[in-house]
């Protein structure tokens, strides 16, 4: 089974909503449901757990609980940094669990194909982030804002989520981590320092973390697009289905008339 830990307590101030981001609206429905719904059209995936703000709590239980086709959900408290929200989340992860997938609230638009291939990469590797090609040439810059070093491009990645781990190993990274005072900027980074490899599995840039206005504008865009796409596809299936019957009734037609 499959347990997926999203956390979803900050307060996202570079949206400057003035409230948690998570639970903006993308074509009608929160970032934070999107998400959720993803990992719950996941087969292997037995429950979610959310990370919310103390004061939060109560609502999203009430609000998740009126969802259909969810999956068993969790709601637990939140801390002020993400890593404590995760850890949180751990306390209450399943024993039935062989998978932990940690995935950001503010990434709506992650794709099943992503999550199946991390949770396969987590279970043969021990450990598996989503992740895609640096576009961009990246600078390394001292403080007076001098290039240091430009990094080969061909190297670097940008990581996203969701991050998969076997459930022993993840536990063990964030204990190590708590014993040592450490805070990582994401969860594979508590991995590497206790020496476990980590796998890179092929992200999508369409996989896009939800920070800024200008974010929204483009995940409302990519949205669409997917819509677009699925309405030609549904289209295309019922033309290809309406050929085949006309087919066939040519064929019968043609049968009946051999007859006469």
């Amino acid at each position: 089974m499959v347990s997926v830990i999203i956390p979803a307590a900050g307060r996202g101030t570079r949206m400057k909503a003035g409230i948690n981001k998570s639970f903006l609206e993308l074509s009608g429905k929160p970032m934070l449901i999107r998400s959720i719904m993803k990992f719950s059209d996941i087969d292997e995936v037995g429950e979610v757990i959310v990370a919310v703000a103390p004061d939060e709590v109560a609502f999203i239980r009430w609000s998740l609980e009126k969802i259909p086709g969810i999956k068993p959900t969790k709601v637990v408290e939140g801390g002020d940094e993400r890593q404590m929200s995760v850890a949180n989340a751990l306390k209450v992860v399943s024993s039935d669990a062989d998978v932990v997938l940690v995935h950001d609230a503010a990434r709506p638009l992650v794709t099943k194909k992503i999550i199946e291939d991390v949770i396969e990469a987590a279970r043969a590797n021990g450990a598996a982030i989503a992740a895609v090609r640096a576009k961009n040439t990246v600078k390394k810059v001292d403080d007076d804002g001098t290039v240091r070093e430009t990094p080969d491009r061909s190297e670097l990645w940008e990581v996203q989520t969701p991050q998969g781990f076997t459930r022993g190993l993840i536990m063990e990274a964030y204990l190590h981590a708590m014993q040592d005072g450490f805070i990582g900027t994401d969860d594979a980074a508590l991995v590497e320092r206790i020496g476990r490899p980590v796998k890179v599995v092929e992200g999508s840039y369409s996989n896009i973390k939800v920070t800024s206005p200008e974010d929204i504008i483009i995940a409302e865009a990519l949205i669409r697009n997917e819509a677009i796409g699925k309405a030609k596809e549904g289209l295309t299936n019922i033309m290809e289905t309406l050929a085949s019957k006309a087919q066939e009734l040519r064929q019968k037609i043609e049968e009946d008339m051999k007859t006469i």
